[in-house]
């Protein structure tokens, strides 16, 4: 019995020891509405890079249809730990001429930016 409460004991402390900050998923830095994909627009990967001593995370989006589409869409900044970084960035909107490219960006001065996700939606 004194066995069953200490293999207990010991799992929780072990189910304690994780690192601090919040889960979070590095593969999912692109979340858009399913309309969004509907109207035609393909978002790709957002890339990071510093821009006069800022983050600047760039995000590529192609127009597929022979329309223009009008996206709005919001950046989130993360640190290491997986925190929101303040403040939250406004939302901008922007159109995507017709079977055709644009970059939409987002600056940080944070120093602890670290990672970043877009929003997309119409």
């Amino acid at each position: 019995m004194r066995f069953l409460m200490a293999c207990a004991v010991l799992l929780c402390l072990t189910g304690c020891s994780s690192k601090p900050g919040i889960a979070l998923n590095n593969q999912q830095t692109v979340i858009m509405e399913s309309p969004v994909l509907t109207a035609g627009i393909i978002p790709g990967t957002p890339s990071l890079s510093v821009d006069q001593g800022r983050q600047k995370a760039t995000l590529s989006l192609s127009n597929n249809q022979p329309k223009a589409i009008q996206i709005h869409y919001v950046f989130y900044w993360y640190d290491k730990q997986g925190l929101d970084l303040l403040p939250f960035a406004a939302p901008r909107t922007i159109t995507v001429p017709a079977n055709s490219d644009v970059d939409i960006y987002s600056l940080n001065g944070n120093l602890d930016a670290y990672s970043v996700r877009v929003h997309l939606y119409l």
